[in-house]
């Protein structure tokens, strides 16, 4: 099972650090891939949920574990041309694929075996009974 800490976030949300470098280095460490949103921004990388706020070099987006969204198409296109970048855009679409086949699942929509269940805690789905490869959550140390 795979388990994402949406934003950085291992026990509720946190907006004041969340998608910050040294959060998503904690959770890295703690041994969960991070769910990071991405902008791309006076050809710059730039990280923050609303709009950007963390600037980060290119190699940063290159490290395992992360899960890159994003946020403009600029940030999508740019790292498009990196394939060490686990990337993908998705805004309210009930599913996208991400740049490795994995099926990033809005919360309350239907899972398979290549789905990423995206916030279950906003949803009424039962983890236990259905087909799922991975978790993305605020509060992901409660599914490990």
């Amino acid at each position: 099972m795979i388990l994402i800490a949406h934003r950085g976030n291992l026990n509720g949300i946190d907006t004041d650090k969340e998608n910050s470098p040294s959060y998503i280095k904690k959770a890295l460490k703690n041994g969960y891939d991070v769910e990071i949103d991405v902008w791309y921004c006076n050809n710059k990388f730039v990280l923050g949920h609303d709009k950007p706020d963390f600037e980060v070099k290119i190699d940063f987006l290159q490290q395992n574990g992360l899960w890159c969204h994003a946020k403009n198409l600029d940030a999508l296109n740019q790292m498009l041309l990196v394939p060490e970048i686990h990337s993908f855009w998705h805004q309210e679409d009930d599913v996208t694929l991400t740049t490795r086949n994995y099926i990033w699942t809005y919360p309350g929509k239907k899972l398979v075996d290549r789905s990423i269940a995206v916030l279950p805690e906003n949803t009424n789905w039962d983890l236990d009974n259905t087909v799922h490869i991975g978790i993305c959550s605020d509060i992901i140390e409660q599914y490990r």
